[in-house]
């Protein structure tokens, strides 16, 4: 029986076949593109298998496809009774996914949203950090860089939307490129300049831990980001990023005493992404008291179990502790 079919043989895509297929239990997987030759490429590199069509008798399904295409073939997976896992990270494209929660119940199927870095890690790393704190008042996420093509443009359209904030019971509207604040990433990252953007996280953090007080999301820019974000991007995108990082920072109280966790992880989104989605496919093949629904990753798993998950794929998030130290967790 098929147990992974990947839709999307990108930069993500692929990486998420390349773990599913080597590490650390081999999976049978199958690949499907709108470019055939690029799925039997990539299937005769790892080892895998090419359809052109998703195969009815795969258990899970996974969406590396770009953004405005997860809805329409997460609809079509949750008919036919196949697990989802999608790492769309627009705005659009995570609430429409979430409005498949009660079709997914009825079908007895898990659709992970956002299984992707930024929403996906980061989710898993704020659950992380809330479970060390009495009460969660504030939450923070921030990223650097991007993944293929389709990443590449997806950053640049979010930089001209509109940044959603969390804050007291109200969602709050703020423009793209807007609210500067410079992040201390993990190394070889270090400090970037992030703004606002039209990001998804906030709607996933949010329903993970409804009493938190305030939410905000930011990526990181340079200054032609911001200048050239209204206008169509003026070169073609890069193949694959080779720098990213992932920064959550989580303020609440602890022992009635105020406390903060600041907690990261460098590696190229591409395989990040790839890594998280791999890992949240094969946790669902393996357990089958995963939540059967529409949601995120932090109202999927234990996080602890999952960051030992990534751990085993080669993610090794950080802890930060004092001013020039961090430690892995």
């Amino acid at each position: 029986m098929t147990a992974v079919a990947i839709v999307g043989c990108g930069a993500t895509g692929s990486r998420a076949a390349r773990q599913l297929t080597q590490r650390p239990a081999p999976t049978n997987v199958v690949l499907i593109d709108d470019s055939p030759s690029t799925a039997a490429t990539v299937a005769r590199t790892i080892g895998a298998t090419s359809s052109s069509t998703i195969p009815p008798e795969a258990s899970v399904v996974i969406l590396a496809v770009r953004g405005g295409d997860h809805v329409a073939l997460a609809r079509q997976c949750v008919e036919n009774g196949q697990h989802v896992v999608s790492v769309a990270d627009a705005v659009n494209d995570v609430r429409d996914m979430l409005v498949l929660d009660q079709d997914a119940r009825t079908s007895e199927v898990t659709v992970a949203v956002g299984a992707g870095m930024m929403p996906g890690l980061t989710d898993i790393l704020v659950s992380h950090a809330v479970s060390w704190l009495d009460e969660v008042h504030e939450i923070h996420v921030a990223k650097f860089g991007t993944g293929g093509p389709d990443c590449a443009r997806q950053h640049h359209r979010a930089l001209k939307g509109l940044g959603l904030d969390w804050r007291s019971g109200l969602w709050t509207r703020r423009p793209g490129g807007s609210g500067r604040d410079l992040a201390w990433f993990p190394e070889p990252v270090k400090s970037a300049d992030c703004y606002r953007a039209a990001l998804a996280d906030p709607l996933l953090l949010v329903r993970a831990h409804p009493q938190v007080q305030r939410v905000t999301a930011r990526v990181a820019a340079t200054r032609r980001d911001r200048l050239t974000m209204h206008l169509p991007m003026l070169r073609q995108p890069h193949p694959e990023g080779l720098l990213g990082a992932v920064r959550i920072d989580v303020r609440g109280v602890k022992d009635e005493r105020r406390a903060e966790y600041v907690l990261g992880c460098s590696e190229r989104p591409a395989v990040a992404a790839g890594t998280v989605a791999a890992a949240t496919a094969a946790r669902i093949l393996s357990d089958p008291t995963v939540t059967r629904g529409a949601c995120g990753l932090a109202e999927l798993f234990e996080p602890i179990d999952f960051l030992h998950d990534l751990r085993a794929r080669g993610l090794r998030p950080e802890l930060f502790v004092g001013s020039n130290a961090a430690l892995a967790i």
